[in-house]
C-alpha cells in the first residue's frame, strides 16, 4: 500500500488508529488506521461495500469500532451522535435530509439547535427571541456565503436540487465545525453544480476545518483534496496524494477489476 505519511508539523485533526467494525461474523471495517490534519481535505474512495459509509458512521458515534480508537485535536474522541454539534463535528447525508415543513432558513438554523460548543453567547441572551434572532443571523450568513440566502423564505420541496444541495451544507457549515464530513455531496449534480461545488469545498479548510470527503465522482475527489484513501472490503489498500492513487494498481483493481501492469 503506498503511504503519504503526516507531516508531523501539523495541527492533529482527526485520528483513526485500528478501526475495526464487525457486525456478526462480518467484518465491515479492518483495522483502518488514517490522520486527517486540521485544515486538510482527505478524501475517502472505494466500490460499493467497501466500509466508506461504516467508516462515517464510526466518527459519528452511530457505530462503536469493535477495536481501535479515535483521536480529535490530539484528544481520545469518543462521538455521540447526539453531541456532535458540540463536538465540533458536522456531517451531510447521502440525499438532503432537509425538512419539508421547515424553510429553508429554519433548515440552516437547526443546525445550530445543538451548538453549546461556540454559542455559549446565545445561550445567555434574555430570552428566547433574541436566541432565535442570533441564531437566525448566522444561518442567514451561512446561505449567504453560499449564495442562497434569496431563497431563505422557501420551502425545500419547491426549490431545484442543487439549490437544496447547497442549504444541506450550509446546515454543516454555520456550526463552523473543526471536522466535517461530506457524503457524497455531488450526488445527483450537474457539471456546472460540481464544478461550483469543488469551489466551496476548496475554501472549507481555510479556517483549519478538517474535510473528509466520501464520493464517487473521481474527478471531483481528485481534484479537491489534499490527500486520498481506498477502502476495498474495509481495508484500506491505498493512500497518498492524487497522483499517487491515480497511478496506483490496486486502485485501478479495486474500481476497474483489471489489473494494471
Amino acid at each position: 500500500m503506498q503511504e503519504l505519511h503526516t507531516d508531523q508539523s501539523e495541527p492533529p485533526g482527526l485520528r483513526l488508529d485500528g478501526i475495526t467494525v464487525r457486525f456478526g461474523g462480518l467484518t465491515a471495517l479492518d483495522a483502518v488506521s488514517l490522520d486527517i490534519p486540521a485544515g486538510r481535505i482527505v478524501g475517502i474512495m472505494g466500490p460499493n461495500g467497501a466500509g466508506k459509509t461504516t467508516l462515517f458512521n464510526v466518527i459519528c458515534g452511530v457505530f462503536p469500532p469493535t477495536a481501535g480508537n479515535l483521536q480529535l485535536d490530539g484528544h481520545g474522541f469518543t462521538p455521540k451522535p447526539h453531541r456532535l454539534t458540540r463536538s465540533g463535528v458536522a456531517r451531510t447525508l447521502q440525499g438532503l435530509g432537509l425538512f419539508p415543513g421547515l424553510t429553508v432558513l429554519q433548515n440552516v438554523t437547526a443546525g445550530l439547535a445543538a451548538d453549546t460548543r461556540r454559542g455559549l453567547d446565545l445561550l445567555a441572551l434574555p430570552g428566547a427571541v433574541a436566541r432565535e434572532n442570533r441564531l437566525a443571523a448566522r444561518a442567514m450568513d451561512a446561505l449567504e456565503s453560499l449564495g442562497v440566502a434569496g431563497y431563505a423564505a422557501a420551502l425545500p420541496d419547491t426549490l431545484p436540487y442543487g439549490i437544496c444541495k447547497k442549504v444541506a451544507l450550509a446546515r454543516a457549515l454555520v456550526s463552523e465545525p473543526r471536522l466535517l464530513l461530506l457524503d457524497e455531496p455531488a450526488g445527483g449534480l450537474g457539471h456546472d453544480d460540481i464544478e461550483e461545488l469543488a469551489g466551496i469545498i476548496r475554501t472549507v479548510p481555510s479556517d483549519g476545518c478538517s474535510v473528509i470527503l466520501v464520493e464517487h465522482h473521481v474527478d471531483l475527489v481528485m481534484e479537491v483534496c489534499d490527500r486520498v484513501a481506498v477502502l476495498d472490503f474495509g481495508r484500506l489498500i491505498a493512500e497518498g496524494t492524487p497522483a499517487h492513487i491515480g497511478a496506483d494498481p490496486a486502485v485501478a483493481d479495486a474500481y476497474l477489476g483489471v489489473e494494471v501492469a
